[in-house]
Formats: structure tokens, sequence, C-alpha cells
């Protein structure tokens, strides 16, 4: 006896529950013509995730319900077909408010135009991005549904990182356990996802079938990545991380037991972190101007290492075509900056313009002039440099409808070392979550990996060795005012990330002089934070929905 299984790993959008009930369709389709019999797809598929409060619409809800009869109704010509559909569910038709109604965040079985079974997630995370218990009840008992002789048990994401839910399954009859998933990437989580997995096929005894969402929804993005495991924990199939893939699986009972079916390829190895780490930025660009319907990009190029990251990420995800370069020179630009972003949109075949700044500066200085008078110039003057650019920036965002990439990483987002309507004008924060150690480590990865087959670097190796600099006075480096950046990260991602105090750091080895001047800047621009742009989230902290602190507060540690 052999089941076949196909877990269709797909993108898609929030709100869109037509186009995403056929996109489950015509997958569920192709699966069942290549002989399939059951399709599992994520978690919330239906939908998207997260719709969060759209789920406290009952419009919406009534949508969802839609999606789900019209998918059951799509597939119910194709006999011995299971398909498992993740949509929330509840009682919101009969609701009058949204405080009288339980909504669940459940998985329908569908089979030749019924709803076979439908099981409601029990253990509903509200821990970083995760905010489940604001909008839904947890489920209180298992779901074992048969296939073809199989007992396949229902998961949803969560539970698989508990014992119970794994374990009523089992004790409810399952032989194979299924998974649904959107669990969102940071870096390192596919790793510490697959552990914990084979822990829960280990405790059971089962194989185990993970099936998880791919793409990118505003700050977070999905993997994909979606696994088979045997009951001793092995890895036997997985689909590719970052792309849309139909993973075909193959269950056989051997004796009592059920079993893989070795994959006729070999497994490729897991990728490295900073590969991930590329794939999701790219995803996270492609989707949120894709899902959001943006003819293209513009960003500011100064000849940094920073703009020139996110240039050669918004080129990966987007092609040139879509994406505008425009260097903005003020009085202290070095020539060396000039040539090197010239030299870079060259390479990446992007439009290309200069903007001087100069004129304008000089005309808000003469109008500032009698107010300033007697005052020595300051950082005020450097923040109206950054203004000008972001309202040259946003003016041609206007004008021609593509969206401005903010260019600023963690290590200035967590410091206030960015400009409120300067640098920090835009739509979209490409690199927020990534610190300025890891900017460079990611360009040097980049240079060394040409899937276009080139042969040029996209990024000069000049931007990657010159002394980062602001430009906005003479002779400025950036660690004229902040701590080296390997301290100042580290700093940060002990204190920001983790939660460490700083005691816990001093004794570490930091000067406290260091950290308390780190922790300082974190907490004092709180509220520059909380106006800059969305951006993607790449670990497992990072400054939106994982970061929630007071803007007024006088705590102190």
């Amino acid at each position: 006896m052999t089941l076949q299984i196909c877990v269709v790993q797909l993108n898609f959008v929030v709100g869109d529950m037509p186009g995403n009930a056929r996109k489950i369709i015509e997958a569920a389709q192709q699966a069942y013509a290549q002989g399939a019999r059951l399709v599992l797809t994520p978690e919330l598929s239906i939908c998207g995730y997260a719709a969060e409060d759209l789920y406290l619409r009952p419009a919406f809800m009534a949508a969802c319900d839609d999606a789900v009869k019209q998918v059951a109704q799509a597939l119910a010509g194709l006999k011995g077909l299971c398909v498992v559909v993740g949509h929330p569910a509840g009682d919101h038709e009969r609701a009058r408010s949204v405080s009288v109604s339980h909504r669940f965040n459940a998985a329908s079985v569908l089979s030749e135009g019924q709803v076979l079974a439908t099981y409601a997630k029990r253990e509903l995370p509200n821990y970083q991005v995760f905010d489940e218990r604001r909008y839904f009840t947890p489920g209180d008992r298992p779901c074992v549904f048969e296939v073809q002789g199989v007992r396949v048990g229902l998961l949803i994401c969560e539970d698989a990182w508990f014992d119970a839910p794994a374990r009523t399954s089992l004790e409810a009859g399952a032989e194979v356990l299924a998974v649904i998933n959107a669990s969102p990437f940071h870096v390192g989580k596919s790793v510490e996802r697959m552990a914990r997995m084979a822990e829960c096929a280990r405790a059971v005894k089962l194989p185990l079938v993970y099936a998880h969402l791919v793409g990118g929804q505003d700050e977070v993005v999905f993997d994909g990545s979606s696994f088979a495991l045997q009951a001793d924990g092995s890895r036997m199939a997985q689909a590719p991380s970052f792309r849309e893939s139909l993973l075909s699986l193959t269950l056989q009972r051997d004796g009592v037991d059920l079993v893989w079916q070795a994959p006729a390829e070999p497994l490729a190895p897991m990728p490295s972190d900073l590969e991930e780490l590329w794939e999701a930025l790219v995803t996270g660009v492609r989707d949120y101007i894709g899902k959001n319907r943006f003819p293209g990009v513009l960003l500011g190029l100064s000849g940094g290492i920073d703009s020139a990251l996110v240039l050669a990420i918004a080129v990966d995800a987007l092609g040139p075509d879509k994406v505008r370069a425009v260097m903005m020179p003020s009085p202290y630009t070095a020539d060396i900056s000039w040539i090197d972003a010239r030299d870079m949109a060259k390479r990446l075949g992007v439009r290309y313009d200069e903007i001087s700044i100069v004129p304008e500066f000089e005309a808000f200085k003469a109008s500032l002039k009698a107010e300033f008078a007697g005052l020595a110039e300051d950082t005020t003057e450097e923040n109206i440099q950054a203004r000008i650019r972001g309202t040259l920036l946003m003016a041609l965002s206007n004008k021609f409808g593509s969206i401005v990439l903010t260019t600023g990483n963690k290590s200035e987002m967590a410091t206030g070392y960015c400009t409120l309507y300067g640098d920090m004008a835009g739509g979209f924060a490409v690199i927020k979550d990534v610190a300025k150690t890891l900017v460079f480590e990611l360009a040097r990865w980049r240079n060394a990996h040409d899937p276009y087959g080139t042969g040029l670097d996209p990024i000069p190796e000049r931007i990657i060795t010159r002394p980062p600099s602001a430009e906005l006075r003479p002779d400025q480096k950036d660690q004229d005012s902040l701590p080296p950046y390997e301290v100042l990260d580290a700093i940060i991602e002990r204190y920001m990330e983790n939660d460490e105090s700083i005691d816990s750091l001093v004794a570490a080895g930091f000067e406290r002089a260091d950290v308390e001047r780190v922790t300082r800047l974190i907490k004092i621009n709180e509220y520059k934070r909380r106006q800059s742009p969305v951006g993607i989230r790449v670990t497992h902290r990072s400054f939106g929905k994982d970061w929630r602190y007071p803007i007024t507060s006088h705590f102190r540690a």
C-alpha cells in the first residue's frame, strides 16, 4: 500500500481569497493528475498569513468561508482526493459584535465537495511577531482523518512545538503527522525548525510531513523549505527555499509502520545563513513591490555600502528595468563617491541620475541665517542635507509612482544614526533589520555569487573597503560618533535581541561606557523608529512587531 502526498508550497496574497482559492485548485488538480490523493496547503492558505485585524471583520470571515466552498466545489469531481486547506473559521455570521464571536485558526479536509473534518489550532503563539490570541480561540481536540487506508493526524504550526497535540493525535490513531505552517523566517530558523520537528517525530515514532508557506507579507518573509521526516527524525525530502513548489511524496507501509520512499534525486544541502538571508531580502522586496502593485523602486545611491547593498538586492528582486538610482551630491561628497556610484549603476544596468543638492542647501542656510546668527554649524546643517535628499526622492516617487527604498541598517536604526524626514523618508526599509557588520558580509557574499554569469562584481570593491561615512561634514566618518561596528553590533544583539542586562554585558568584557552609551541611544531614539517605514524582518527580534517599548518612559536600568 502506498499513498501519494503533495505539499503545495505556494505564495498567497493576504485578502485575495478568490485568487488564493484559484491557486489551490490549480495546484491540487495538477497534483491529482500526477497521482496524489492527499494535498496539503499551508496554514491560513485561503486568506494569507497574517491578516491581522481583518479577522475582526465579519465580511472578511464570510469571504474566507466562500473561498473554502469554492475550493471544495471545484475539486468535487476528483474522486478519492483529500485537500487540507488552512483558513479562519468561526461563528461570525451570527455575531453582532466581535466580542461574542469565536474565531479559530483552522484547517478543513475537503473531499468530493464535502468537508470531512475541521481542526482548530490548539497552541496559539503570542510572542515575537505573533498575535494569535488577539484573534483566535484555541481548539481542544485532535483531528485524525483517513486517506486510502492511512490515518493522518493534522497539526497546525505551533502545535508541533508542544508535546500534547502530537501525542493526542497518536492516541486518536494517527499513523503519520501532517503539519501545515506559516512560520516567519529569521536567520537560523530553518535549522531550529527542522530540529524541533525531528524531536516531534521521534517522540511519537511517526513519520511527519511539514507543509510551509513561501513569500513576503509586509515585514515578515516565509522561506518555504517544506519537508518530510521519517519516524526517526531523518530528513527524506525537502522543497526548495523561497520558491513556489509542488513537493511530491510517497508514503508506503513497511509491515505495520509507514515510511517515506527515498526520493529519486539526492537531498540538496541546507543553504548557508548568508544565502538564506539574501534570498529572504530579495523575496521581501519582490513581494512587497509586486503585491502592492508598485511600478518600480528608486533609491538614493551615495557611493556607500548600505545603498550599494540595497541596490543589488533590488535588482536581484525586480530586474534593472524597475530600479532607478539617484546620486544627490552635497558640498562634502567625495569624488570617489561619484565615481563608485556611477560605476555600480553601470554594472547593474539601472537608470542613474545625478541631482546636486548644493543650491537647495545654500538656500536653506540663507533662509535660516538670521535665526542661526552666532551659532556654529552642527548636526542641524547635516540633517538639512539629508532632508533635502528625502524631499527630492519623495518628489520623484510622487511624480512617477515608484516607491522609495530607504537604505538605513539596524545599527543606525538602533542608535538613531538616521534623520527623520531625511534618509528615513521612504516606503520600504530593506535592510532595517540587518546590522552593519552583516551588511559587509552580505556585500562580499553577493560579489562571490554570480547568478547571471556576468563575471563582474555588482558592488565595486572600494565601496566595501572604504571607511563608512554619511558625508554631511568635512572628513566625516561613522566611527567618529559610534563605537567600532563590531562592538556596537554585539551590544545591540545581546541587549536588544536577547534581552541581556547592562551588567551582564559588562561582565562579558564590554566597556561600561560603550554599553551605557549604546543602550541609552536605543532608548532615546524610539520616537524615530516609530516613524520609520516598514521593513524586512530577518532576525528573531526586529524593530517592528517584535519590539514594543514606550516612547515616554523614565525607567533606566
